[in-house]
């Protein structure tokens, strides 16, 4: 069965459970599909066999990525087209605090923006603790270790994943994996050396971080660029990604080709999660203004 919810003239960009509530998710997005106008931050609860909102935040630019923190469960980040770091208690309407978006180890957040830097952030000082520089296109994509203190993986226009310790400005090592744009990539939630990578190029690509010369697993079959992998938090060989192609697949790792294909969407697929609580469920937005939670077969 698919859940779905309407965010009515509002393009989603990025969806996120919430890692404390199995019920709960937030999704952020900008109104003209990001190129002009607001942005609108939805926390919504499954209730009852639908999708219900709990809070509706207004934001007077475009939203870009969401996550939820570590240590509280009513505080949500995202990540705005003004450079803005937004913090909101989902129990108490208000911004707390402003510059861009994703959050683990602790208070902290590293952020990756179209000026080809990235910071890092606690929610506890509004000046960024460090700067990274390297990258030579926009980094689209940046996201922590689940399993290395401090470690963190950038993914850049300019072709390459990097890693990083936060102690370091410089990056530990410089992927070159892809000839093209890499939109996003994430870490396997089993395997602390294991880093898949999705580009413009239409391929999605796995590599060990202890050697990197070669990649050691490629999937294709999406016909635009892949914008958004996820790892399965239940199966170290599986993840999902969402593509400018309309479609949502999943993928065993160890097969060049999808499982599942799934279309429910009628505009590009921004933004794709799965539930940490409930196996097998993802959640995914589009610019079709929908929200769909849904269990596909093949997981």
């Amino acid at each position: 069965m698919t859940l779905s919810f309407k965010t009515k003239d509002r393009h989603g960009y990025s969806v996120q459970f919430s890692p404390y509530i199995s019920s709960r998710l937030a999704c952020c997005t900008s109104q003209y599909y990001g190129i002009a106008g607001r942005g609108t931050l939805f926390i919504l609860d499954v209730r009852s066999g639908s999708i219900e909102p709990v809070r509706i935040y207004e934001w007077n630019d475009g939203l870009f990525d969401v996550t939820w923190a570590e240590n509280n469960e009513n505080v949500v980040v995202a990540g705005a087209g003004d450079g803005s770091l937004l913090l909101y208690d989902v129990k108490n309407p208000k911004v707390n605090s402003v510059s861009w978006s994703q959050t683990r180890d602790e208070n902290l957040i590293v952020t990756g923006s179209w000026d080809k830097l990235i910071k890092l952030w606690s929610i506890d000082n509004p000046k960024s603790l460090s700067t990274y520089t390297g990258h030579e296109g926009i980094v689209y994509s940046v996201i922590w270790s689940p399993r290395i203190p401090g470690c963190f993986a950038s993914a850049s226009g300019d072709g390459t994943v990097r890693l990083w310790d936060r102690r370091t400005s410089y990056p530990q090592t410089v992927i070159s994996a892809h000839q093209m744009e890499v939109l996003t990539c994430d870490w396997n939630k089993y395997d602390q050396n294991i880093l898949y990578t999705g580009s413009v190029d239409c391929s999605i690509r796995g590599w060990d971080v202890r050697n990197t010369k070669q990649c050691i697993c490629e999937m294709r079959g999406h016909r635009f660029a892949v914008r958004r992998i996820k790892t399965s938090p239940f199966n170290g060989n599986t993840l999902a990604s969402c593509s400018y192609d309309f479609t949502v697949r999943t993928w065993d790792v160890r097969q060049p080709h999808a499982m599942e294909i799934i279309e429910h969407h009628k505009e590009f697929v921004y933004g794709l999660d799965f539930n940490l609580h409930i196996p097998g469920q993802i959640v995914d937005c589009a610019w079709d203004e929908l929200i769909h939670i849904h269990k596909p077969k093949s997981l």
